[in-house]
């Protein structure tokens, strides 16, 4: 469904937020030297000013991250078990069923020392075990068994795991040196502006102590890439590998940590992203204190307003979520949010895509109770959760299963059916218990299906199609074609041309979309 279901991703390289740093830019150290401010570069002659020297001071501290993981794989079953054949093709598995096969990966990444007796930061899927999925076929699991940390010098150290947080993906690593180490520090990333330029030094596959230069190309910039979208944006080289390595800006400050890139065939294109230190530093803080790392949760799911929900709604885009499904029992349906809400405040900050829903309640201590500006029917109310702690990333997934259908199209042009057909391009029909079980959908489920779709209609180009089932219009339940043509009617009662429905396919989660009236064509 593409109107609902396609989202942009970026392409791991190797959000979450406890509370906000507001602290002055720490010039970066190194361990082995007397603390003191490193200098940006001076241009002269009204030339680009070199970072050798820079580069020189920070790259000691800039390391290489390997794992060693087990991979233990089930081979398929032999499809010879049973034939004179099963002997000459035994390795394809063992029997009927096949057998397991253990196998050793590794991985690389990058991570940078931030002090001088050994702790390290990184990205978490860099000391993740692998995707099963690319260990070949048949089913898999990893175990990563151990990780090796290598300093520019060649020295190689063992690293144990201090904490991690799946959510924002960030570790903490801590190895053991009989020598102080060469460390550097966070910097305040919230002065970070466009058009500021910036270092990324790494390990882009293998190749350690990479260095790499550019500007930032945008702030607060969402990629679709886990629960927190907030990232700086750089045009610097950033590759596979560079994951947790640092990007630091022209005082030797780390603002940030490369974690993803936009990579539609798979390399480097000028478009990576790196998280924000004003994110890490307060869950690196809190992993080191030996504390987990928890986020605010309000047990919703939402999706942006974009311009065709906005005009669905009457309301303006960019400023606010929609409520697209309330979690039974959560803080947030104890607090009265429902379905169809528009949420534009959390605690008195406006929701915009600079502060998005999920930044924003991730951002409020966990038992917070938390004022929450909803707009339901056109009306402001304001409403009071008390976050929990969020779940696990692995909890919180969930898949869909599409569905097909093949039931007969409804002719008859003088039917309210076809009133909504007529506006929308769509033909409906009451979801039945028979139904509901060919669309795959639970048996008491309530609403109208889609029998047909125009594809010269808005609801074609946003990807509607047969067997997809429309919830509710304009916010309302729509159980009957009545109810629909009572949905329309009102719409263009109110002046507008878009209806706000909310579409479900399969056991996908509901999502809402606009649908544009299609304009009346005049017999000849």
């Amino acid at each position: 469904m593409r109107y609902a279901y396609a989202v942009t991703a970026a392409l791991l390289i190797g959000g979450a937020t406890a509370t906000m740093v507001t602290q002055q830019p720490v010039d970066a150290q190194v361990a082995q030297n007397a603390p003191g401010t490193i200098h940006a570069p001076v241009s002269k002659n009204g030339t680009i000013p070199g970072f050798a020297d820079l580069v020189e001071k920070l790259q000691p501290a800039v390391v290489n991250i390997s794992t060693t993981q087990r991979v233990k794989i089930q081979t398929p079953a032999n499809p010879f078990a049973g034939t004179p054949f099963a002997d000459l093709f035994g390795g394809l598995g063992g029997g009927d069923t096949g057998r397991p096969i253990t196998r050793e990966a590794q991985s690389l990444g990058s991570g940078f020392i931030v002090s001088p007796d050994g702790f390290v930061v990184t990205n978490n899927h860099v000391i993740s075990a692998g995707d099963p999925d690319k260990q070949g076929s048949g089913t898999a699991s990893a175990v990563v068994e151990s990780i090796t940390v290598t300093l520019p010098d060649h020295g190689e150290y063992k690293a144990r795991v201090v904490g991690r947080d799946s959510a924002s993906d960030l570790a903490l690593l801590k190895i053991e040196s009989a020598k102080p180490l060469p460390f550097v520090q966070f910097g305040d990333s919230t002065r970070t502006r466009v058009g500021d330029w910036v270092l990324a030094i790494g390990n882009p596959f293998g190749f350690g102590g990479s260095v790499t230069a550019g500007i930032v190309s945008a702030m607060h910039r969402g990629v679709g890439s886990g629960p927190y979208n907030r990232y700086i944006q750089t045009d610097a080289a950033i590759n596979q590998g560079n994951s947790g390595g640092p990007m630091f800006d022209v005082n030797g400050n780390v603002i940030g940590i490369n974690t993803a890139i936009w990579a539609p065939s798979g390399g480097n294109i000028g478009i990576g992203f790196a998280i924000p230190a004003e994110i890490a530093k307060p869950v690196i803080d809190t992993l080191r204190s030996g504390k987990k790392v928890r986020h605010g949760y309000l047990g919703i799911a939402i999706q942006v307003l974009t311009d065709d929900i906005a005009a669905g709604l009457g309301l303006p885009k960019d400023h606010g979520e929609i409520v697209v499904r309330v979690e039974p029992g959560g803080p947030g349906f104890k607090a009265g949010i429902r379905q169809g809400d528009v949420l534009v405040k959390v605690n008195n900050i406006d929701v915009t895509p600079d502060n998005t829903l999920s930044y924003l309640v991730a951002s409020q201590p966990v038992g917070a109770k938390v004022p929450i500006e909803v707009i339901r029917n056109g009306k402001h109310m304001t409403l009071y959760a008390v976050l929990a702690e969020r779940p696990p990333e692995d909890q919180l997934a969930s898949n869909g299963v599409p569905d097909n259908d093949d039931s007969d199209d409804d002719s008859n042009q003088n039917t309210p059916r076809n009133s909504a057909r007529t506006a929308l391009g769509i033909t409906l029909e009451p979801v039945t218990p028979e139904v509901a079980n060919r669309l795959n959908i639970p048996q008491n489920s309530h609403g109208l299906w889609i029998s047909n779709v125009d594809q010269s209609s808005d609801a074609a180009e946003k990807g509607l199609r047969r067997g997809d089932v429309i919830l509710s219009m304009n916010e309302h339940p729509v159980t009957s074609i009545g109810d629909a043509v009572a949905a329309i009617n009102a719409t263009k009662a109110a002046g507008r041309n878009t209806v706000l429905v909310l579409v479900q396919r399969g056991n996908n989660p509901p999502l809402f979309t606009g649908l544009k009236l299609m304009s009346p064509t005049k017999n000849k």
